[in-house]
Order: structure tokens, then C-alpha cells, then sequence
């Protein structure tokens, strides 16, 4: 793998593995403030993003040894309505600046494995950051978000409510894989 793809893809595995941890912390925190739904959005997207380390990860099975990894995270442990901010920010951050110069790269060094899973997560974050700031609408308004369950794809990360769609739309997966939030 090239020295710059395996780079950037490290870095997406270090940022995807710290929002994992950072959404469950703020899923605790919701149910506390009394935003059960909110919780348990926070716990699905938190296992999409594992699903999009372990995607990264998986890419770079060639690559071993001990590493520094540079990724950004935000930190912070506000109300449920600043943690949402705080999820959006960080999605539409991938979304509009890390993962398509991430993926241009991959796509220069033809790093297919690379590619799969960088668009993957991608196109599953524009959905994550949709489903928050549709909570966070609700949250503000003295509400919990109207959704019961989420259902993730084990594959791709990509994320629905109320029921899971017959084919995953980013990567095909039938609905008996999604996973029950």
C-alpha cells in the first residue's frame, strides 16, 4: 500500500474509532437527560463508525507495526443539544474535508480496498449527520427525536430508522443483516 493512502487511512481509523467511543459517552448522557431515542441513535451510529474502522483497518491488512497516529476528534461533554452539535460538526467534517481528499488520494494510487471502504463510510457519515440534526431539532425543542428503532448495516456502517430498508443502499446488504438499535 502506498506510504500517503495507508497514512490517511490510519488516521480514518483513529478518528472513526473515537467517535465510536465519544457517541457512547454521549448516548449515556442523553438517556440521563431523559432522551432515551436520542441514546440510542448516539449507540447506532457509534457502531456504524466501528464498522467504518474495522472497513479501514481491514484495507490496510498488509500494513503492521507501531505507528503515530495523528486523527481529529472533538471533545467535550455538554448538554445532549451540544453533543449533537458536536456529532454534526465532526460528520460534516468527513464529509466535506477529510474523506474526499482522503478518497482523491486513494483514487491517484489506485488503492482500491482503500476506496471501498473510504466511500463506504462517506456516504453513510451524510446520512449520520442528517439523523442528528434532525435529534438535535427535536432536543431543542424540549423533545425526543420520534424514532424508536435504528437499524445499522454491518457492512457499510449506513444508517435508517424505523425499519431496514429490503436492500442496503450503499453496499447491497440484504435487511436481515441490519442490526437493531
Amino acid at each position: 500500500m502506498n506510504a500517503m493512502t495507508a497514512q490517511n487511512l490510519r488516521s480514518a481509523f483513529g478518528g472513526e474509532s473515537q467517535a465510536h467511543m465519544r457517541y457512547l459517552i454521549w448516548a449515556d448522557k442523553a438517556e440521563k437527560e431523559g432522551f432515551p431515542n436520542v441514546g440510542r441513535l448516539f449507540r447506532a451510529i457509534s457502531f456504524a463508525e466501528q464498522v467504518h474502522a474495522t472497513g479501514h483497518f481491514k484495507a490496510m491488512k498488509d500494513e503492521s507495526g507501531d505507528f503515530q497516529v495523528t486523527a481529529g476528534a472533538g471533545f467535550g461533554l455538554g448538554t445532549t443539544s451540544e453533543n449533537l452539535q458536536g456529532a454534526i460538526n465532526g460528520e460534516n467534517f468527513e464529509v466535506e474535508q477529510m474523506y474526499p481528499a482522503y478518497i482523491a488520494v486513494a483514487e491517484l494510487q489506485n488503492e482500491k480496498a482503500a476506496l471501498q471502504s473510504m466511500k463506504f463510510a462517506i456516504e453513510a457519515e451524510k446520512v449520520h449527520s442528517k439523523m442528528y440534526s434532525e435529534a438535535k431539532e427535536a432536543v431543542d425543542g424540549g423533545k425526543d427525536v420520534e424514532f424508536n428503532e435504528v437499524y445499522v448495516c454491518p457492512i457499510c456502517g449506513y444508517v435508517e430508522a424505523n425499519g431496514a430498508p429490503d436492500k442496503c443502499p450503499l453496499c447491497g446488504a440484504k435487511k436481515e443483516m441490519f442490526i437493531k438499535y
